[in-house]
């Protein structure tokens, strides 16, 4: 008896840039980039409408900035995120005990498990709902996909993008994957991917035509075995409820050992980065920065720093990363890096600018001019005027910081529910403003039964 698609894979659509056009009317239907924006920055997140330009996420942000240069430019408000990430993966835990959440805004769900639906039909159905509801409950849209395992239900949310559902029928999939690229495919990332294009492996097909053999060959007994049972169509993997997350790490494997050492530092850093936006997807921080180096010769060594209090600030972790990294013996040739975060906690809002070694008001700020008089640059620093954020004046209300500069604060007065607002300027140490906490994208009269 084949298995009913009663897994279901939820991704938001554009997560923080949707967030971002719910809640500024001016920006809906525009191109808007949330990232870092400093000159290191990378883009978390773009819009539908910034992708049309060829913007996408993990992207540096100078690049972004050229191939869309009118866009909005926003720092991330992860504490906005975090909260509506929070009432989506409530609801999702109405349909099921079991959920898997991926990151703030990605989740599989086994409907099976909380007798929420039970065959193609009942699933739909659940899809349908929640998509309804999580419309309602947030105004942001969502892409849901129901298959019979993990592999299948996120292809099929990644068919059904944007805002849409898609359901992947019993006694398809094999028909399905066949043409597909071998990327598709869970585990296959782009050395894997190379590797298999060099033996002439591009698609889903070539995988089951080559056999599990050459697979196993290719790629070591555990690897190959499970590459051809997922070609297959087989994925046995189970929803797992989810556990505290102790650490975020990532690391890379060198085809050729590394022997320069100044390229060993700009992949710690590389590393650094791509670990910090993990943090950020999860909404957490950490204190203690981990480094992982394995030599020449196989032996591995791990060296770690703990600071004075957590952080998610790409500057600070690459630097402390760097200082590890100056008490290990790289001669002979580094196999492996990798860098990680541990001790974590959720988002916090401290920048740890001290510890930013001067690189905190890049991340924390629009840039300033360099012609900027230094007592000004202070105010600026102290006040913190980020792109993107919220704040509220004594006389016009609620607003949102554009853009800051040359001792100036630009802002736009609007609200989810409101018109496109007016822009006013003011001085960056002008009294009647100051920050303030986001607004709900969505006032909900009276309450979801599981939620007071």
């Amino acid at each position: 008896m084949r298995k009913a698609p009663t897994i279901l894979h939820l991704d938001m659509d554009a997560f923080y840039a949707s967030a971002e056009q719910a809640s500024k009317p001016s920006l809906r239907g525009k191109a808007v980039v949330v990232g870092g924006l400093g000159p290191r920055g990378v883009v978390a997140t773009a819009s539908y409408e910034a992708r049309v330009f060829g913007v996408h996420s993990a992207m540096p942000m100078a690049q972004a900035r050229r191939l869309a240069p009118n866009a909005a430019y926003l720092v991330p408000r992860f504490g906005l995120y975090k909260a509506i990430s929070e009432q989506v993966m409530g609801l999702l835990r109405e349909l099921s005990p079991l959920v898997e959440p991926l990151s703030l805004d990605e989740a599989f769900v086994d409907l099976e498990a909380g007798s929420a639906a039970w065959d193609e039909a009942s699933a739909r159905l659940v899809g349908a709902k929640l998509r309804a509801d999580i419309r309602a409950f947030t105004g942001l849209t969502g892409s849901v996909g129901l298959a019979a395992s993990k592999m299948l239900a996120k292809i099929a949310s990644e068919q059904a993008k944007p805002d849409g559902l898609v359901v992947i029928e019993p006694g398809t999939e094999r028909a399905l994957l066949g043409p597909m690229s071998v990327r598709t495919l869970p585990g296959v990332g782009p050395a894997t991917g190379d590797h298999l294009r060099r033996a002439g492996i591009h698609t889903v097909d070539d995988i089951v035509e080559a056999g599990e053999d050459e697979l196993v060959r290719l790629l070591g007994k555990a690897h190959g075995h499970g590459l051809y049972g997922m070609a297959l169509a087989r994925d046995e993997r189970a929803v797992v409820a989810e556990r505290e997350t102790k650490s975020v790490s990532v690391e890379d494997t060198y085809d050729v050992d590394i022997h320069d050492r100044v390229r060993v530092g700009l992949e710690v850093q590389r590393l650094a980065d791509r670990c910090v936006r993990r943090l950020r997807e999860a909404g957490l921080s950490g204190r203690t920065i981990v480094l992982k180096v394995r030599r020449y010769d196989f032996s591995t060594l791990t060296r770690s720093e703990t600071l004075r209090g957590p952080t998610d600030d790409p500057a600070v972790v690459r630097e402390a990363a760097l200082r590890l990294l100056e008490g290990v013996d790289s001669t002979g040739g580094v196999r492996l890096l990798g860098v990680g975060v541990s001790g974590l906690a959720d988002f916090t809002q401290e920048d740890l600018f001290a510890q930013a070694a001067g690189e905190g008001v890049d991340h924390a700020v629009e840039e300033v001019a360099d012609d900027v008089p230094a007592e000004e640059r202070d105010v600026v620093v102290e006040r913190r005027w980020v792109a993107g954020h919220d704040v509220r004046h004594a006389e016009y209300g609620h607003g949102w910081v554009q853009g800051s500069g040359l001792g100036r604060v630009t802002v736009r007065f609007e609200t989810p529910d409101s018109e496109p607002g007016r822009v006013r300027t003011f001085l960056v140490d002008d009294p009647r403003l100051e920050s303030a906490e986001p607004l709900p994208l969505v006032e909900v009269s009276g309450c979801h039964p599981h939620h007071p």
